[in-house]
């Protein structure tokens, strides 16, 4: 296994923010922003976070054997909460980051942050600069595109259709960066890039899902210091994180008592479950219910959309949205075309794209076979890692206990994949609009697809009877169903570059 280490000269230059571990020039003196939440999360009491690490031995252990930074960082700390789940998302990133593959070590840090860049991701950006640097990456990388080798730079492309509509990726997109010459990619290098710009998409997900809070150093008390920057630390600003605002509680969304609401959920699960072994809706009426929910997931409002909502519903999203995303000089030397977002899968007005069968192209029997083909063993870790968080249960919900919560996880994958074009023919997707309340879609629909404008409000307005382990296992899900929707896609069109 390849460790390389970075080279004194150029580490000399740089210093680590110790309130968001960003790598920067020493220049000019500025204080360090503090957050104003203590813990790993914003969204999380800090208490229930550490409860769960001071008991869990396995948690420390996984560190210890899995974790590049070698430190119980904050996403690992939240992710603790399901230590089941914990060991299989380590095990295949340690993979993938520091595993005998085809990518050199830098290579693989700097893909991480081009991928953390397309949602302003700081919290993952600073992370990989400083494992950038640690595996020997040329510190002048960090300037930005211009300065990298224009093979990486030739990712740029396929790195915005998959983070943001990875259903226009085609087989030409592969074909032009496999093609002979120079900046060619093989194949196994493409996969293994392919894999790392889907696991951090889907991780930024994860970040601004669960309040993840900028890193504090340990060695000071109070977690910041002067240090020399030639800017200001932006963490605060491009994660919008750490603000705790009374006023943006769950608690304005009085609708339906979150007691009742949580009866009703309930009642509907126990309902589903008679009418399914009642009878089975035939295939013509699954289909209508799939474009019906396709449709609807149009008025789902997100950012600057939220117009086309009725009105009834602005109320309950407009403010969440008042300023556009401040994308900062630090994140967007990383990528190019900047404003190129998510749109709609069914846009109105527009040509209809063909629906992704899942039944078509199954991970399980397509896409599975070929990545392990091209890139050794991460089709297993990946594999175990998606059926863990599918089928993790601990049969609970809020206060109750025996409860078969497989329908709405089932539903909760199902409406992340709908949202990408993805449909199941086997399942019938009026239990999304049965289970999941509007409230819970926008939220599914934010962090899944514009994860930066997340917000403490929309994490608070949905499931308010639930414990907060059992939204972080539901931020799991929407993480491995949206990875999983990106590597259908770029793998399909891999298949068909090679058929």
């Amino acid at each position: 296994m390849n460790r390389g280490g970075s080279s004194p000269s150029a580490a000399a230059n740089y210093l680590l923010c110790t309130n968001c571990r960003k790598v920067l020039r020493k220049d000019k003196r500025i204080r360090v922003s503090q957050p104003l939440t203590r813990g790993p999360s914003a969204f999380i009491p800090e208490k229930e976070v550490v409860q769960a690490n001071t008991v869990d031995e396995r948690t420390n252990f996984l560190v210890e054997e899995y974790s590049t930074s070698g430190r119980l960082d904050n996403i690992t700390q939240v992710m603790s909460l399901h230590t089941q789940y914990l060991e299989s998302f380590l095990r295949s990133q340690f993979y993938m980051l520091r595993m005998d593959g085809p990518l050199p070590l830098p290579h693989r840090h700097y893909i991480a942050i081009m991928a953390a860049a397309r949602h302003q991701c700081s919290y993952l950006i600073n992370m990989h600069v400083d494992e950038f640097l640690k595996t020997g990456g040329i510190a002048e990388w960090l300037n930005g595109l211009e300065y990298v080798p224009q093979r990486l730079k030739n990712l740029n492309e396929i790195n915005k259709l998959l983070a943001h509509r990875p259903w226009l990726i085609t087989k030409e997109h592969i074909q032009k960066l496999v093609k002979t010459g120079e900046n060619n990619w093989s194949l196994p290098e493409l996969v293994h890039a392919v894999v790392l710009l889907a696991h951090y998409h889907a991780l930024a997900s994860f970040v601004f899902g669960s309040g993840i809070n900028p890193e504090r150093d340990p060695e000071i008390s109070n977690g910041f210091r002067l240090i020399s920057v030639n800017n200001f630390c932006v963490c605060d600003l491009a994660n919008d994180n750490n603000i705790e605002n009374a006023s943006l509680t769950g608690n304005n969304f009085g609708i339906v008592d979150s007691l009742s609401e949580l009866e009703a959920l309930m009642d509907r699960m126990k309902r589903l479950r008679e009418e399914r072994e009642d009878e089975e809706a035939s295939q013509e009426e699954m289909t209508t219910r799939f474009e019906k929910e396709k449709k609807e997931s149009l008025f789902v409002v997100s950012g600057d959309t939220f117009h086309s909502f009725p009105h009834s519903d602005c109320s309950l999203l407009s403010s969440d949205f008042e300023d556009d995303m401040i994308i900062t000089s630090d994140v967007s030397r990383y990528i190019e075309d900047p404003g190129f977002g998510y749109e709609d899968f069914a846009r109105r007005g527009e040509e209809h794209l063909p629906t992704f069968r899942a039944q078509d192209y199954t991970w399980e029997n397509h896409g599975f076979s070929l990545v392990n083909r091209l890139y050794s063993d991460i089709g297993h870790l990946l594999d175990e890692k998606f059926r863990m968080v599918y089928n993790l249960t601990y049969n609970t919900m809020a206060s109750h206990e025996d409860v078969d919560t497989t329908t709405l996880r089932r539903a909760l994958f199902n409406y992340v994949h709908c949202m990408f074009g993805i449909r199941y023919d086997d399942y019938d997707y009026g239990e999304v609009n049965q289970l999941l309340e509007r409230s819970l879609k926008v939220y599914i629909k934010t962090v899944t697809c514009y994860p930066e404008r997340t917000t403490k409000r929309m994490y608070d307005s949905y499931w308010r009877q639930f414990k907060h382990s059992e939204k972080v296992h539901v931020n799991l899900l929407l993480m491995e169903a949206r990875m999983q929707a990106e590597l259908l896609y770029a793998l399909r069109a891999i298949t068909r570059h090679l058929t």
